[in-house]
């Protein structure tokens, strides 16, 4: 082989290397990069330590059903996964039905715009988004209603992520992110003329307990919408093959433990919510959520098989790998949940605060 011959072949193997390391993955244009893979604000070496200590919270299974545990144990798990779920999956950390004709982006834009649409807020309106990750929602919501959104979330690493993203974007001042528990929020009473919350209150230990902030922070006749997770009335809980699925979801999600379907108007009344509507977004014939995760299992492979490369070689955090592997699990668990009807992501209530 002469030298320019192997020049070409060497430059076209390190090329292939950066794209399937660098370019192939981020589920979003531009979005985090495979070898920008982080633990959060926990530095590299204590990764694993910090992911030995997420499921160390498994074993005493009481403590993260109470207000005080929650923060750490919900601050632990985004820490760990946040990196990867941009990475993999995108800036809006939340499923939708599938809609035909349409990509996974649309049709999660879609979905946001709903929840957004349902709680009648006009452009210069102050909106609160409860539990809003790295903000993909927020700016969603905020170039569609051209509302005034604050978001708040428990993780510090993802509000700086957030308001990268809003700067990028040109919305930051469309967008306010706060760090703060979404149980002793830090705002006044009457102070926003709507909200929602996308698949963020089921880390709640009491879901009455964030319901009860939320209707505080509302002005009077304010709307709140939620997509909640829950079982539904499939879900048997003396089938052993359906608490298994419920538990793999739980555990994997950093969640206290799944709602009933049914508990969810029942504690929004009591709140003191007015409920207006309440719907399964997920029910037939709602185009199956699920399917974005069956469709990427290739993708998961794929994108494991490089973070065991980066790992090994020392650009991923040691531990990575481990984090990476449980969201694998947990995505199988998803899907069944998903395609035996015994769980939604999306149980959506539209509640009112009274006016008097």
């Amino acid at each position: 082989m002469d030298t320019v011959a192997l020049f070409f072949t060497g430059a076209l193997v390190a090329g292939g290397i950066y794209w399937f390391l660098c370019v192939l993955g981020p589920a979003e244009r531009k979005g985090k990069r495979a070898v920008d893979l982080s633990g959060g604000s926990i530095s590299a070496e204590k990764v694993q330590d910090n992911y030995k200590q997420y499921w160390s919270f498994f074993r005493r299974p009481k403590e993260i059903e109470t207000a005080e545990k929650v923060p750490d144990f919900v601050d632990t798990f985004y820490n760990l996964v946040t990196d990867i779920y941009e990475w993999g999956w995108g800036q809006s950390f939340h499923f939708s039905p599938s809609v035909r004709g349409k990509s996974h982006r649309d049709a999660t834009r879609l979905h946001e715009e709903l929840a957004v649409d349902l709680i009648q807020v006009k452009p210069g309106q102050k909106i609160l988004d409860v539990g809003c990750g790295v903000g993909g929602p927020m700016r969603a919501i905020a170039s569609h209603s051209r509302a005034n959104v604050v978001g708040i979330t428990i993780n510090e690493y993802q509000v700086k992520r957030a308001r990268d993203h809003n700067r990028k974007a040109g919305l930051d001042a469309l967008c306010e992110v706060v760090c703060g528990n979404f149980l002793e929020m830090p705002f006044d009473d009457n102070s926003f003329d709507g909200a929602y919350a996308i698949e963020a209150t089921c880390h709640a230990p009491k879901l009455g307990e964030v319901y009860a902030e939320i209707y505080r922070v509302l002005k009077p006749g304010a709307l709140f919408v939620s997509y909640e997770w829950v079982t539904t009335d499939k879900f048997k809980p003396e089938d052993d093959e359906h608490v298994a699925v419920i538990q793999g979801i739980e555990r994997g999600n950093a969640l206290p433990g799944l709602r009933a379907y049914s508990d969810i108007a029942v504690t929004a009344k009591k709140t003191g919510f007015e409920v207006v509507k309440e719907k399964d977004l997920a029910a037939p014939p709602a185009e199956p959520w699920w399917t974005r995760l069956k469709m990427g299992r290739i993708a998961y492979w794929r994108n494991h098989i490089v973070v065991q490369i980066l790992s090994a070689v020392g650009v991923a955090p040691k531990g990575t790998v481990d984090v990476h592997e449980m969201l694998f699990k947990t995505a199988d668990f998803l899907s069944r949940g998903g395609e035996t009807e015994i769980f939604s992501p999306m149980h959506m209530i539209l509640c009112r605060k009274p006016v008097s």
